[in-house]
């Protein structure tokens, strides 16, 4: 079990620092910024590159979300689900503490003021978009996220070399649909590590981005169950 601990931990740990430092630090880098776009790939490319580093260990999850609904979907056993969620929230902590010291490095920084690619609705959502849309998005994305997981790993499903590619493809896909929306959370631990470094209102939002994902990653796993019973 420390085995896919360690995974977990470093698993989400990359995801964080990978993808919400490409947002941070390069996305508005001027002349040569990756915009949205980049943004989007770098969160995909951390779960691919990771599912294919340590996934034979712990699964990849790298996500409380995701971990409830391979739970839901009888994929783990309960007691994985409290050690697996644990790890991963301190992953994302680790990892935005990190990312906020390199940020800082810059003259002139501030982390409180940069977001640290917080995730936020209202007045606090990148395109000003409300409550409701925010969680309808969260909830549908992170469904669909889990629905894609637990299909690409699933045993009735062709040799899982290429599930990792098929798994960030669809990370990817969902920041470039939900970035304008909530800055994509999907994964309460992505949300935790950056909200309790800056404090404050994304603090205060961070309930939204623990409920709706763990809503559609059960969402995902009874429909899973539906669709594949025995699976």
């Amino acid at each position: 079990m420390y085995k896919k601990l360690l995974a977990e931990f470093f698993g989400t740990f990359w995801l964080v620092l990978g993808g919400c430092g490409a947002a941070v630090l390069a996305a508005k880098f001027p002349g040569v910024g990756i915009g949205l776009l980049g943004v989007s790939l770098a969160f995909g490319l951390t779960v691919v590159t990771m599912a294919y580093a340590v996934g034979h260990i712990s699964g990849a999850h790298f996500n409380p979300a995701i971990t409830v609904g391979a739970w839901v979907a009888g994929r783990i056993g309960i007691g994985d689900v409290l050690p697996y969620v644990i790890v991963q929230v301190l992953g994302g902590i680790a990892a935005a503490s990190v990312l906020a010291l390199i940020a800082s490095g810059q003259a002139g920084f501030d982390v409180v003021a940069s977001g640290l690619a917080s995730n936020g609705y209202g007045e606090h959502s990148p395109g000003n978009y409300s409550l409701a849309a925010c969680f309808l998005t969260e909830v549908i994305m992170t469904c669909f996220f889990l629905l894609v997981i637990l299909g690409a790993t699933s045993k009735r499903s062709p040799a899982g070399l290429f599930a990792p590619l098929a798994i960030g493809l669809s990370l990817t896909l969902i920041h470039l649909v939900s970035i304008p929306v909530t800055n994509t959370s999907v994964n309460p631990a992505r949300s935790t590590g950056p909200a309790l470094v800056i404090g404050g209102w994304a603090a205060h939002q961070l309930w939204l981005f623990w409920v709706a994902p763990i809503v559609g990653a059960v969402i995902g796993g009874l429909l899973h169950r539906m669709l594949e019973p025995g699976d």
